[in-house]
């Protein structure tokens, strides 16, 4: 570890060192930064295939932060990424914003999700449809005894508003897919700054239920199983995300500014090939079926 950390720091200088030892290389595409910034949710997955990537691509340094969908975007607006990570769609006004500073977003699916819902492992609740879940999350359902569970109260807990999935949660579950919708969580629920920190809070709160992306789901917690119907539920797994039937199933994005090009195109190559959805995989994300689907807006 540490020297692979002391080799990512040697690249790192040659290339950003105006006078050092980097070598001259014209128009090679090979060498260079990449910097990479925003989902937390899929952020170690995106370290994961960076990593491989940088040791079939030594002269390239790949840089992965997360920080939310949200911030991942603004910093491809900005300027200030190549990649944007994200585990929600871009809105039409961030396209708008976009194209007046002069980027054009592509979008790129690299993997898929599924939002799963998660209970301490002492609660008795299997399964929920998504109105109970709208229900418990804008608080019109306070106790778990209305839903079959014990009698205590129901303590909510969300993502930060940065995060794409607290965006794509509130969008398909709170407002129901109804894009006139202006519903809101709870105000009592609680925002916690990462995944891990949800994971945290219902394994050690028997009241608490939240939601994650799959790459956080934990033996310390229970996932419930979730439904559009009563008697039609689904787990949060590779099958039933692929085949839709899970509900609450996405796609995860890349996001750049116009065609790849360089060593942009190097990286994202990587990231659909075998070696780098097996990344994906590894982190408990479900890869690509074949492929990669790109869509310009």
């Amino acid at each position: 570890m540490k020297s692979r950390v002391y080799c990512s720091i040697l690249v790192l200088a040659m290339l950003v060192s105006p006078g050092g030892c980097r070598r001259s290389s014209g128009n090679r595409q090979d060498e260079g930064f990449l910097q990479i910034k925003g989902s937390d949710t899929i952020v170690n997955a995106g370290q994961m295939v960076s990593e491989e990537f940088m040791k079939v691509n030594p002269y390239i340094f790949v840089g992965v932060t997360g920080g939310g969908s949200g911030v991942g975007i603004a910093s491809l607006i900005n300027g200030t990424c190549d990649i944007a990570i994200s585990s929600r769609e871009m809105k039409a006004k961030e396209y708008e914003l976009a194209r007046k500073h002069g980027v054009e977003p592509n979008e790129i699916t690299v993997a898929y999700d599924g939002v799963a819902v998660v209970v301490n492992m002492n609660n008795p609740v299997e399964h929920l449809t998504l109105d109970q879940l709208r229900r418990i999350f804008t608080g019109e359902v306070k106790n778990w005894k209305e839903l079959g569970g014990k009698d205590m109260s129901i303590v909510t807990l969300s993502r930060e508003v940065s995060s794409g999935t607290h965006m794509y949660f509130k969008e398909e579950v709170i407002r129901q897919g109804k894009k006139d919708s202006v519903a809101e969580f709870s105000s009592e629920t609680l925002l916690l700054t990462s995944s891990q920190a949800i994971v945290e809070e219902v394994a050690n709160n028997e009241s608490a239920i939240g939601y994650l992306g799959m790459g956080y789901v934990s033996d310390r917690t229970k996932t419930v199983k979730l439904g559009k119907k009563e008697g039609d539920y689904f787990p949060a797994d590779i099958s039933h995300v692929l085949n839709k039937k899970y509900p609450l199933s996405r796609p995860l994005y890349f996001y750049i500014n116009g065609r790849p090009q360089g060593i942009i195109k190097q990286f994202i190559d990587f990231t659909l090939s075998p070696r780098g959805q097996q990344q994906f995989a590894e982190t408990g994300f479900v890869p690509l079926e074949a492929g990669f689907v790109q869509k310009n807006k």
